[in-house]
């Protein structure tokens, strides 16, 4: 079937991204980038590490802590008012998510952060299963399309849900539902608590350009995620890999209704870490310092065409790929334009090799 070949190459993009993060951390090089004058590339990254990884992660903590809470509010009293608060408070975690999901390197990689909490479309059918069966295991690398908050999005939102924990399965659906905030909240802990012990002297303390160094990492990222956006958040529900067939059910947060609103939230966190957010020096600083202004100003420009184009398309994503063709063949556009400045231009000013491979060519 088409949505599986989607499905499939999801997947396969999800897990070609782990693969290359993996492959770089075991290469090593003499690489210390193109040189910029008077350009501390020490503090750009205590920048990254101080002011916008750690602190993203933190707030991913709480909000994920705050969205258990109201879980446990609607699963003691499933009805539709404590769904519509839940649905609130799954809304914020999962916008934070999207402050941390660039991050996808390090301790994020060591756990395959990103894998287990954003794999999108679920497995419903596996899902049920698990849930009737009452056996299941969330640390395999095969149950990632089963967790996470594509998988909270499909149990709690889906259709007729409240129904369901009112139903005869309702204390495994109950179990399940709390198994994956579990889940959730031990993978983010893991991530934040290497951050602050190890890894952020690693990240600050690694200045180089070549496969494996903290700016690969983060100009790889900029790019894989401008990736996901043209393919699985936007392109592939939009029918642009399948001949025109669209597949609304696969988009980000569809039950929820809040694909638009993720996407929006993803690429606006891109820019604030390509420009490091006012709070320091970041890659477009870096950009300057190497002699390549119009370049970055270009980039800067094509983020807040692309982040205006997606704002032009109104949630649920799954009934505007029917009524707002013309608002997202634009935004697609955008976003191809500001993938080929970030993948090409920017990749090769920086010294930056891309080496994940995406499945679908740009």
């Amino acid at each position: 079937m088409k949505t599986d070949r989607i499905k499939a190459g999801l997947l396969i993009t999800v897990l070609a991204a782990t693969f290359f993060i993996i492959a770089c951390s075991k290469k090593s090089g003499t690489d210390n980038g193109p040189v910029a004058t008077n350009f501390d590339k020490g503090a750009m990254l205590t920048n990254y590490a101080d002011n916008l990884i750690i602190p993203a992660y933190t707030d991913l903590q709480t909000q994920i802590a705050a969205l258990e809470t109201a879980a446990n509010t609607f699963l003691a009293t499933p009805n539709a008012d404590n769904q519509l608060t839940l649905k609130v408070a799954f809304r914020s975690a999962y916008l934070q998510y999207q402050h941390v999901s660039v991050n996808q390197f390090g301790p994020a990689e060591s756990v395959l952060l990103n894998n287990f909490l954003n794999t999108f479309p679920t497995d419903n059918a596996v899902i049920d299963g698990n849930i009737t069966k009452g056996t299941y295991n969330l640390a395999q690398n095969s149950s990632i399309d089963q967790q996470g908050f594509p998988a909270l999005d499909y149990v709690l939102f889906s259709p007729g849900a409240v129904a369901k924990f009112n139903g005869t399965e309702a204390a495994k659906r109950k179990k399940y539902t709390e198994d994956l905030l579990a889940r959730m909240k031990t993978l983010t802990k893991t991530v934040l608590d290497n951050w602050n012990n190890t890894y952020r002297a690693q990240f600050t303390g690694n200045t180089r350009s070549d496969a494996g160094s903290p700016i690969a990492f983060l100009i790889n990222q900029f790019a894989f995620e401008m990736d996901q956006m043209k393919g699985p958040r936007i392109g592939w529900p939009f029918g642009k890999q399948s001949g025109g067939t669209q597949f609304p059910e696969n988009t980000e947060g569809y039950n929820a209704g809040i694909s638009v609103a993720l996407a929006v939230e993803n690429l606006t966190n891109l820019k604030r870490m390509f420009t490091g957010n006012n709070s320091g020096k970041g890659t477009s600083d870096y950009l300057v310092a190497l002699n390549q202004k119009p370049l970055n100003d270009d980039v800067l420009s094509q983020f807040d065409k692309a982040i205006n184009s997606l704002k032009a398309i109104p949630d649920p994503l799954s009934t505007a790929l029917t009524n707002n063709k013309t608002e997202i063949e634009a935004a697609y556009r955008e976003v191809q334009l500001l993938l080929t400045l970030i993948k090409t231009d920017v990749a090769s000013a920086t010294g930056v090799r891309i080496t994940y491979q995406d499945t679908d060519g740009d």
